[in-house]
């Protein structure tokens, strides 16, 4: 729970606050750009809310933080937002929020498939989402995208009887997973999914191609809103930037509209526009 004693002084007058407890992971600016902004080291509100519109996804930014860092000086009905999650994205994909802090606030996703719905990464393990996960059909697979995401996915696995996927480099964030992958060569484990080792950020860091379209990516590629252009920090290659450039080099091969990852933001592009997107990126890598 936030505490109006800690309060940010940079927050704007008004209902909505972010307290000094903030581990700046993003999230509440992806969910309500129009309310939260980025300081030096916190999230912070830099626009009271407007509208209705607002409001709403101010408060899906209050229950989605990870450390419960974002408050109302008055009550806010919190219970009446919490249905929007997950929240569809497109098709029969969804952002499911409840971020949770054992990821340091990454996203994970839900794919609804008609041979069985997957989790991408974990989030919280809340009644509200296993409620809804029950309700669209269960959790099939969990696909762990590296080592640091992992959260609550074993609670998960054991709620839905899920297969958990994982590399073999990162099975000790996971080592009761039920399908390891062993090597460096893409997996099309079905017609619609194809994972794709990526180390760099991690030794067993992998994304997944969904449909053609749609890439989850993890720590390992994301999209920045002030410079729009796709992007990869050389500080969060925790595991090697040489393998991580050699990575990303090996997803020019790839063809996906849709960039989800676990940290930054997400984007759809022409599927030409993020191939210019990917090749510009390979070569400011390399350099």
């Amino acid at each position: 729970m936030a505490d109006l004693r800690k309060r940010l002084p940079s927050n704007a007058p008004g209902e909505f606050y972010v307290d000094s407890t903030c581990i700046d992971c993003d999230t509440c600016r992806q969910l309500a750009p129009a309310v939260f902004a980025e300081s030096a080291q916190y999230s912070y509100v830099h626009a009271q809310p407007r509208d209705a519109d607002q409001s709403r996804a101010a408060v899906r930014a209050l229950i989605a933080c990870p450390v419960g860092s974002i408050g109302t000086v008055h009550h806010a009905d919190a219970k009446s937002v919490m249905v929007d999650f997950p929240i569809p994205i497109e098709g029969p994909i969804y952002y499911c929020g409840f971020n949770s802090p054992k990821s340091y606030g990454g996203s994970s996703y839900f794919i609804r498939h008609p041979g069985g719905n997957w989790l991408i990464d974990s989030p919280r393990f809340v009644g509200h989402l296993v409620r809804r996960f029950e309700q669209m059909g269960g959790i099939r697979y969990i696909f762990l995208t590296h080592r640091d995401d992992v959260a609550e996915a074993a609670a998960y696995a054991h709620k839905f009887g899920s297969t958990r996927i994982i590399h073999r480099e990162d099975l000790s964030a996971q080592p009761d997973a039920e399908y390891v992958l062993e090597s460096a060569d893409a997996v099309q484990m079905l017609p619609d999914f194809k994972i794709i080792p990526t180390p760099g950020h991690s030794p067993g860091h992998c994304v997944l191609l969904f449909a053609g379209r749609y890439l989850f990516t993890g720590d390992h590629l994301w999209w920045r809103a002030d410079t729009r252009m796709l992007d990869a920090y050389r500080l969060y290659a925790w595991h090697s930037w040489t393998e991580q450039t050699a990575s990303m080099e090996r997803l020019l091969d790839e063809r996906f509209e849709w960039v989800l990852p676990g940290h930054g933001k997400r984007v759809c592009l022409p599927a030409g526009a993020m191939h210019d997107q990917m090749l510009a990126l390979v070569q400011r890598m390399r350099q």
